[in-house]
């Protein structure tokens, strides 16, 4: 179980990654006119997961994934966290602690800047 909850870590990392990485990805092909930055199906999968994170950190819902690393590493034996994942992995990097509203907050500033760059930065159109 310990290895699984590992492998949720990874996982919960990637999509992380994938959120930030690829909202300045965007910014830069857009400002660099590479086409692949406009390719809808990964705008609209991306727009999609920070959307999804600022409504369910909005709704007071725990991270699935992070609720699901928690319980897999209590099975194993392993400690879990109380705070979500960015919160834990925030904290461990650099010691700073911050509030559910903070996080919610900054999630929705993230959120607005993929729309605004949505709007600003169309996406091709399907089958295009």
């Amino acid at each position: 179980m310990g290895r699984l909850a590992d492998l949720v870590l990874v996982l919960h990392a990637g999509f992380v990654a994938f959120v930030v990485v690829g909202q300045l990805l965007i910014l830069a092909g857009l400002a660099l006119k590479w086409r692949w930055v406009r390719g809808f199906r990964f705008r609209l999968v991306h727009l999609a997961a920070i959307l999804f994170v600022t409504a369910q950190t909005w709704a007071g819902l725990p991270c699935p994934l992070t609720a699901l690393e928690n319980r897999l590493r209590v099975q194993a034996g392993q400690a879990g966290y109380d705070e979500g994942f960015i919160a834990h992995h925030l904290h461990g990097l650099i010691f700073h602690d911050a509030s559910p509203r903070t996080f919610a907050l900054a999630y929705t500033g993230f959120g607005l800047l993929v729309v605004l760059t949505w709007v600003l930065g169309r996406p091709s159109r399907p089958g295009r």
